[in-house]
């Protein structure tokens, strides 16, 4: 009797393991394979393709939400650093599920200077294994993917903290450009 409470409690176990695991796993895009294509618009209303910026350093990151506060440090530590990724050849793009408009009134309330990237169909995101469901909807996970001139992944960050990802980022990137 044992032996079968305990066989079933396993079998049991397993499977809830396997649901659970396959709700939660994502597959990033590998270090060293070229990063995947979009064009999505800006919260300036323009559109833009990451081919746009081949030949330069692109730190992107994705983030789940305007206005709350760890997206909003996050953010405002990249602005901080702004000229620091400018002096570097990098630029920093910023995406999130919310339309151009909340970007755009984002940007305008932050003061941010980078371009936030509007992906409502979480498409980007599902690109590259950065999304969660949160209450029922669909948001981007906090991960960031630097992104080499050539266009292939050189670093990604996963379960990302705000507070301190900035210089970490910047950190590495000056790691990578010496190598």
């Amino acid at each position: 009797m044992n032996k079968t409470l305990l066989f079933a409690a396993l079998i049991l176990l397993n499977a809830l393991g396997m649901a659970l695991g396959a709700t939660e796993t994502q597959t990033q895009p590998a270090t060293g394979t070229a990063a995947p294509d979009f064009k999505v618009t800006t919260g300036d209303g323009s559109q833009v393709s990451l081919k746009d910026y081949r030949g330069k350093w692109v730190v992107l990151y994705f983030y789940p939400k305007d206005f709350t506060s760890g997206c909003t440090m996050e953010a405002k530590n990249f602005q901080r650093d702004l000229a620091k990724y400018e002096q570097s050849g990098a630029v920093v793009l910023g995406v999130s599920v919310d339309s151009a408009q909340s970007h755009k009134d984002f940007c305008a309330k932050e003061g941010l200077n980078f371009k936030l990237l509007a992906d409502p169909d979480a498409k980007v995101s599902t690109q590259y294994g950065s999304t969660m469901d949160y209450k029922g909807a669909m948001m981007a996970a906090r991960n960031t993917f630097l992104i080499n001139p050539e266009g292939k992944i050189a670093k990604v960050y996963t379960g990302v903290k705000p507070a301190e990802h900035s210089e970490q980022v910047l950190k590495d990137l000056a790691e990578l450009k010496k190598s």
